[in-house]
């Protein structure tokens, strides 16, 4: 294995994009590509595994729970080229994780500073519903990426799909997990080994649409993630 986490995570991020682990998701990445709607006709589609993208000193990883079959498996990052990522990074940016409120696309010079944002899923499933077994064979994957990520502190588990990934990627690193195991909920915090994993409502449009969450619930999150991130567990009164 590479000694440097910085030198790992290229390494690690070229095995991801190689993977066809599940024929399902390759068949459901390849035929997105291929079969574009109208607004995207003309685009090179990226349609490979996506590897997670930040600092490799990040002490806040986000974890999503796949790339949209338009989104990051066209653009070829991680919650880049849709709606939810429209959300997430402009929040990230407030909170002073990233350079800019915009993902669009590689090279268009996003830098995220101590935040790292991966997802359990590596491929686009249909119907956004990974199989138990396409979730397990992505899940080595997003334990490596926490073992490579050092400095990590805080895990931000956008709905109960990657809550559930983080608990089993968190007992893959031999993590203890508490009993009874930690229920997801918006806000909800779970201090585990050397993390705490919090929980966030997905920035899906069926939660922003429907105000189940908001801009401001959203950076409230992350201005209590970046409290734990800098070693500050007790909540603000």
């Amino acid at each position: 294995m590479p000694e440097d986490q910085s030198s790992s995570l290229p390494v690690l991020g070229r095995r991801i994009v190689r993977c066809r682990r599940c024929p399902r998701l390759v068949e459901w990445r390849e035929q997105a590509a291929a079969r574009p709607p109208r607004r995207f006709e003309g685009d090179q589609y990226w349609a490979r595994p996506l590897p997670g993208f930040g600092d490799p000193a990040a002490r806040l990883i986000v974890i999503g729970l796949a790339p949209a079959a338009h989104g990051g498996n066209r653009t070829g990052r991680v919650f880049t080229g849709d709606r939810s990522g429209d959300w997430l990074y402009a929040s990230l940016h407030r909170a002073g994780f990233a350079n800019q409120a915009r993902s669009e696309r590689r090279g268009d010079g996003l830098r995220l500073r101590a935040a790292y944002v991966t997802a359990v899923n590596r491929c686009p499933p249909p119907g956004n519903r990974p199989t138990p077994a396409e979730r397990d064979n992505c899940l080595p994957y997003l334990v490596e990426e926490l073992r490579l990520l050092k400095r990590a502190k805080v895990l931000v588990a956008l709905g109960s799909f990657a809550w559930e990934g983080a608990l089993r990627a968190l007992r893959g690193l031999e993590q203890e997990i508490p009993r009874p195991k930690p229920r997801f909920g918006h806000g909800a915090e779970a201090p585990i080994g050397g993390y705490v994993l919090v929980g966030c409502y997905h920035p899906s449009q069926q939660n922003t649409f429907t105000g189940r969450l908001t801009e401001a619930m959203l950076d409230d999150l992350f201005a209590r993630a970046r409290q734990l991130a800098d070693g500050q567990r007790s909540s603000q009164s």
